[in-house]
């Protein structure tokens, strides 16, 4: 059976005049002629059908204007991007499954999920909701949020979603900025066998967002608040049996709000359209990973990660979508596992985190469970060590594509990963993803072949953000990918500050971000390259390596390590750590030091806070992380007397 990458590529050979039959071709091709690219995605998935009226035929229909920043795509299309998820609303079963941690399972059949969303949207519209009004979700992965969102989207509104796991002052810190009509909270949730009761921090959410006029809580109604609390269920069976309406708005309207990490500063509001989300994620979900009716996707993730906002996706493919609210480690690594086999889920994205702790727990997967349905595994987060793709091989399934992901927030898509039909290489992304202009450049703009280079994308992709919120001249846009002028003859070129090899074959390595750059003896090395060897070593639960420069040109490159149950920092481990990166990598790697932390700081997202941490450790007195930001703050007031306990 042809998969929709091949199906795909008849078209596009079709429509170019020329025999796409390889990846690279089709790749080359569909960077050449954006324009004619972007149509074939449209005309391949149909989207006239839920146009308000046809594409036009010339170029400049798709691509009027290809500057960066500020590229304008399809000028005059009108759609809505819920339009594209129940134009498949006939399909038979389950569109959306919920599983907690208690096993508790819920679920949404295609049948009814319009209804849903337009009883959801009813009463957004009654309680003042209407085009370009923002509506918040302050929530676990839940069905409910998705619905939420649907709703939200349809009228025309705007979306933004944060995890429960905020408190309220870090979700407050990105909802306020956006002025939110409408609050949806649930009472709480489990996690690692606790319930987690929110409904304190739901209210002191609700009195910081003062522009909220209702609350919408998945549980109990509320009447002692200042603003008027309903039940979710009360009100979507209130308006049951209402018609679903979608607002066809501009190509570029605004769907959602997501955010930056705001570790040292306040979060940017990222601003994806309709018709870039919808083109983007039909492209990536559809034909990279080869979504279509039938399958079903569960990707680990919660509503402040980008792969929360990627995994409903699924539902504009037409593929059954699997929510999990809880730890993905509880009550053991396996859990996860556990539910791949028992919902049949097809493609299972996870972390390399939650790769690493299954190889470390011993785990055999493809022996414990019947994984037959299971025929693609995703990653992101941070980089796929080599070593877990040959762990996935051995103990998953044979011969089972892994796709290694590299994108962000600010695409919400992946830049490059994983293809059908393309081979997979042990620790490498395998693809440039179609559409994608990406290229590794030297410092003098050379592009670079099988050496580091940093990250760039010469031409536009229509999931660029339209623009960042309250940033009315742009000047914070054009700062994050553009601030070093880098241009090619025809365009600004975007700086994703990564640095990467970029092979002859196509394919990638990415070794860490390029502000976060090792640099010992004017020899660059990427962080990521390090966790690589250092996280394989059993003993090692986590790795955050730094490079810190101190006072006349001293440089000092300490290796903190957290350890798993059992394990002790004594001299044989830490020559283990020594030789194993000496042999893997080089002797220009061994850290300085290796020290035991009580933890490594990460963002909400799990990003290790490389940048900020190094600041501090050197010194630097303007350095100012924002508690909200990072998981355990405890964490960052231990590295601040590490580094002033430091004797350079």
């Amino acid at each position: 059976m042809s998969t929709e990458m091949e199906k795909f590529a008849e078209l596009a050979s079709a429509r170019s005049g020329r025999q796409l039959t390889g990846y690279d071709e089709l790749w080359q091709w569909s960077v050449d002629d954006l324009a004619g690219f972007w149509r074939a995605v449209w005309d391949y998935y149909r989207l006239d059908e839920r146009a308000a009226s046809p594409l036009g035929r010339e170029p400049s229909d798709v691509l009027a204007d290809s500057t960066m920043p500020g590229a304008h795509w399809f000028p005059a299309v009108r759609l809505n991007y819920v339009d594209q998820v129940v134009a498949h609303s006939g399909l038979a079963g389950a569109a959306i499954v919920g599983l907690d941690e208690s096993g508790a399972r819920t679920e949404i059949s295609w049948a009814a999920l319009p209804s849903q969303i337009a009883a959801a949207a009813q009463a957004l519209r009654q309680a003042g909701v209407g085009v370009g009004d923002v509506v918040c979700a302050y929530l676990p992965d839940i069905p409910e949020a998705v619905v939420a969102f649907l709703a939200t989207a349809s009228i025309g509104a705007i979306f933004s979603g944060c995890g429960a796991d905020y408190a309220p002052e870090g979700a407050a810190g990105r909802m306020a900025q956006l002025s939110p009509k409408v609050l949806f909270t649930a009472d709480g949730y489990l996690y690692n066998g606790k319930q987690i009761d929110k409904s304190a921090d739901n209210m002191a959410l609700a009195e910081l967002l003062t522009s909220v006029v209702e609350v919408v809580n998945i549980g109990e109604a509320h009447d002692d608040w200042r603003i008027p609390v309903s039940s979710y269920a009360a009100l979507v069976g209130a308006y049951d049996g209402v018609d679903l309406v979608t607002e066809k708005v501009a190509f570029d309207h605004p769907l959602w709000v997501l955010f930056s990490s705001g570790t040292t500063g306040k979060p940017k509001g990222i601003v994806h359209g309709h018709g870039g989300v919808v083109l983007e994620h039909l492209k990536a979900a559809g034909l990279h990973s080869d979504l279509t009716p039938g399958d079903v996707f569960l990707w680990q993730t919660a509503l402040s990660w980008m792969m929360w906002n990627f995994q409903l996706a699924g539902l504009l493919c037409g593929a059954r979508i699997v929510t999990y609210s809880g730890s993905p480690l509880y009550p053991s690594a396996d859990r996860m596992w556990s539910i791949v086999a028992d919902e049949k889920v097809t493609y299972f994205g996870t972390s390399p985190g939650q790769l690493q702790a299954s190889r470390k727990a011993g785990l055999q997967p493809g022996v414990d469970h019947d994984l037959t349905a299971l025929r693609c595994l995703g990653s992101t987060g941070s980089t796929l060590a080599a070593d877990l793709f040959v762990w996935v091989d051995d103990n998953v399934k044979a011969g089972l594509p892994v796709s290694s992901i590299s994108g962000g927030t600010d695409v919400v898509s992946a830049f490059a990963g994983g293809s059908t039909g393309v081979p997979v290489v042990a620790g490498e992304l395998s693809v440039r993803y179609l559409g994608v202009a990406l290229d590794s450049w030297a410092p003098d703009t050379a592009s670079l072949r099988d050496e580091v280079g940093e990250m760039v994308i010469t031409e536009p992709m229509p999931s660029m953000p339209v623009y960042f919120w309250n940033d009315a001249d742009g000047a914070r846009y054009r700062d994050a990918y553009f601030s070093h002028q880098w241009t090619t003859p025809s365009n600004s070129v975007w700086r994703h500050g990564d640095w990467v090899t970029l092979t002859e074959r196509g394919s990638l390595a990415i070794h860490g971000r390029s502000d976060a750059t090792l640099n010992r003896h004017g020899i660059r090395m990427g962080s990521a390259d390090i966790y690589e060897v250092v996280e394989g070593i059993d003993e090692i639960a986590e790795a955050f390596v730094l490079g810190v420069d101190g006072p006349d040109s001293k440089y000092w490159m300490p290796l903190f390590v957290t350890l798993i149950p059992g394990a002790t920092l004594n001299d044989a481990l830490i020559s283990k750590i020594a030789s194993t990166v000496a042999t893997r990598l080089s002797r220009r790697h061994v850290p300085d030091e290796v020290l035991l932390a009580p933890g490594i700081p990460h963002t909400k997202t799990g990003k290790k806070l490389e940048v900020p941490v190094t600041a501090i450790l050197a010194g630097r007195d303007n350095v100012n992380i924002d508690p909200r930001a990072v998981d355990d703050y405890a964490l960052i007031q231990w590295f601040s007397q590490v580094g002033a306990a430091h004797e350079w």
